[in-house]
C-alpha cells in the first residue's frame, strides 16, 4: 500500500523559480499559490504541515507588508503549520520579524537545493514530533469534562462557565431536567479545581428516606440512636478537603435544610448524639431538576439555603434545546454501544436519524442512552433503522421573524446538523451541503464552531 507524500505549500509569484522548487522537491507533494489570497484558499484546502513563503508578494513584491500578513493569517487559520520564510539576501530584518511572528526558520535566496530540504525534513519532523505529543496528552490527560459530547452553542457556553468557576471556592447550583449531565458537570468541577485529587463525594438527597437522609450526611455518635453501635461519620465529614455533590437538592426535607444552612454559614458539622462542633472544608455543589423559586413562593425550600447554594447558578439546557447534540451524540453512542456489546453496527438509516433529530428526547440524555443501547442490541441489519428505535412523533421549533436572522439561523443550523450527521467530518459534511471545503470552513469560522 503506497503511502501518500506529505504537502508542502509553496507561496511565490516567481513562476520560474516556482518550477526549479517544485521540482527540486519531488519527494513531497508541492502545490503553489502566487498571492495571499490564493495561500489561504491553499492552506484550507489542504492544511499542509510546512509553508514555504516569500515576503514578497503582490501587489507589494518589493516588500514585506502581504508577506507578513499572509503569515499571520496562516497561523490564525492552521497554528501547527511550519512556516519557513523565503527572503532576498537585504532581508534580515524581515526575517527576524517573521520569526518573532511565529515563522519556523527562513531561508535567503538565491535557492540551493540541498539546504532547502533540510529545513523543510526538520520541520517535517518538528511538526510530527509536536502532533504526537499533542495526541500523548490527550490520552494520559483525565479530561475533566469526560464524556461531554457537544456542539451546541449554549451547552458549549456552560462548559466554559464551569472552567471559570473551578478555580474558586463558590457554591455552584446546577439546574437542569433530569439526564441532561447534571452529575457529569460537578465531577468536571471538582477535577479542574484544586481539589481535584480529594475525594468527589455524592449523595442522592431524594433516594435515602428522610429518617435516614441526618444521619447519611452528618454521621453520628455510638448509642445516638437504637442500632448507632459503633461511631460513624456522615458524606459531609468523609468529603473533607474535597467535593460533596448534593443532588436533587429540592427534595431536602425542611429541618434538615435549616441544618445544611448552618454547615454553609458556620462550615462545622455536629454529629447525631455528639455535643462537639467538627470544622470540615468543603466545596459544595448542588444540583436539581425542580424550580426552587417555586418552591420558596410555597414554603417548601428556605429562601436563604437557595442564596447560600446558588453563588454561581448555571442552566444546563435539555437535549430538544441543543442544536446538532441529537446526532452527535446518537454516532457517539453507537459507538460505544457497539463496543460494549460486540456488534458491528455501521451507523443510522436515514429515517433512524430523522427520527432521532425530530424526537424531543423528554428524558434527555439518558433516554437517549437507553433506547441506542436497545437498538444496538435488537437491531438485525448493518444499520440501526427507525424501527429499532421505537420513536414517533415530530417537534415544532419557532423562527424569528427577521429575515436576516432567519437565513443566518438556518444556515448555523444546517451546517451543525451536517457536522452532527457526518460525525464531524468536514469533507463529508461539504458534500452534503452541497459546497466546497473552503465555503464550509468560513461558515463554521463565522458560526464559532470548531
Amino acid at each position: 500500500m503506497s503511502v501518500k507524500p506529505a504537502k508542502v505549500l509553496l507561496v511565490e509569484d516567481d513562476v520560474g523559480l516556482q518550477k526549479q522548487i517544485k521540482w527540486s522537491l519531488d519527494e513531497y507533494e508541492v502545490v503553489t499559490a502566487s498571492d495571499r489570497e490564493g495561500a489561504l484558499t491553499q492552506v484550507r484546502r489542504f492544511e499542509p504541515a510546512v509553508v514555504l513563503l516569500d515576503l514578497g508578494l503582490p501587489p507589494d513584491p518589493d516588500g514585506a507588508t502581504e508577506g507578513l500578513a499572509a503569515l499571520q493569517q496562516i497561523h490564525s487559520l492552521m497554528p501547527s503549520a511550519k512556516t519557513i520564510v523565503i527572503t532576498g539576501n537585504q532581508d534580515r530584518n524581515n526575517a527576524i520579524q517573521a520569526i518573532s511572528m511565529g515563522a519556523f526558520d527562513f531561508y535567503h535566496k538565491p535557492f540551493e537545493e540541498q539546504i532547502l530540504k533540510i529545513i523543510i525534513d526538520r520541520a517535517f519532523r518538528v511538526h510530527a514530533l509536536e502532533q504526537e505529543n499533542r495526541q500523548l496528552a490527550l490520552r494520559q490527560r483525565n479530561e475533566p469534562l469526560q464524556g461531554l459530547i457537544t456542539a451546541d452553542p449554549g451547552m458549549l457556553q456552560v462548559c466554559r462557565t464551569i472552567e471559570k468557576v473551578a478555580g474558586s471556592n463558590a457554591t455552584v447550583l446546577l439546574l437542569g431536567e433530569s439526564g441532561t449531565g447534571k452529575e457529569l458537570l460537578a465531577r468536571g468541577l471538582h477535577d479542574l479545581s484544586s481539589r481535584g485529587n480529594q475525594r468527589f463525594v455524592a449523595i442522592n438527597c431524594a433516594a435515602i428516606p428522610e429518617n435516614l437522609l441526618e444521619s447519611e450526611l452528618f454521621g453520628y455518635e455510638k448509642g445516638a440512636f437504637t442500632g448507632a453501635t459503633k461511631q460513624t461519620i456522615g458524606k459531609i465529614e468523609y468529603a473533607h478537603n474535597g467535593t460533596l455533590f448534593l443532588d436533587e437538592i429540592g427534595d431536602l426535607p425542611l429541618p434538615l435544610q435549616a441544618k445544611l444552612l448552618r454547615f454553609l454559614q458556620e462550615r462545622v458539622i455536629e454529629r447525631l448524639g455528639g455535643r462537639g462542633e467538627i470544622p470540615v472544608d468543603v466545596r459544595v455543589v448542588a444540583a436539581t431538576h425542580q424550580n426552587l423559586t417555586e418552591h420558596i413562593q410555597t414554603g417548601r425550600f428556605r429562601e436563604d439555603l437557595y442564596y447560600r447554594l446558588a453563588e454561581i447558578a448555571v442552566r444546563i439546557p435539555p437535549l430538544r434545546e441543543r442544536q446538532g447534540d441529537k446526532s452527535l451524540l446518537a454516532h457517539a453512542l453507537l459507538e460505544k454501544f457497539n463496543q460494549m456489546h460486540g456488534r458491528k453496527l455501521r451507523g443510522f438509516a436515514p429515517d433512524a436519524l430523522q427520527t432521532i433529530e425530530s424526537h424531543d428526547w423528554p428524558g434527555n440524555v439518558r433516554e437517549m442512552e437507553n433506547t441506542l443501547k436497545r437498538a444496538v442490541i435488537m437491531a438485525d441489519g448493518t444499520q440501526i433503522t427507525q424501527p429499532d428505535l421505537g420513536l414517533a412523533g415530530s417537534s415544532q421549533e419557532e423562527v424569528p421573524l427577521n429575515l436576516r436572522q432567519v437565513r443566518e439561523e438556518a444556515e448555523r443550523k444546517a451546517v451543525l446538523m451536517a457536522l452532527a450527521r457526518c460525525n464531524n467530518n468536514v469533507a463529508h459534511a461539504s458534500e452534503l451541503l452541497g459546497v466546497s471545503r473552503p465555503t464550509l470552513y468560513d461558515l463554521m469560522n463565522r458560526f464559532g464552531l470548531k
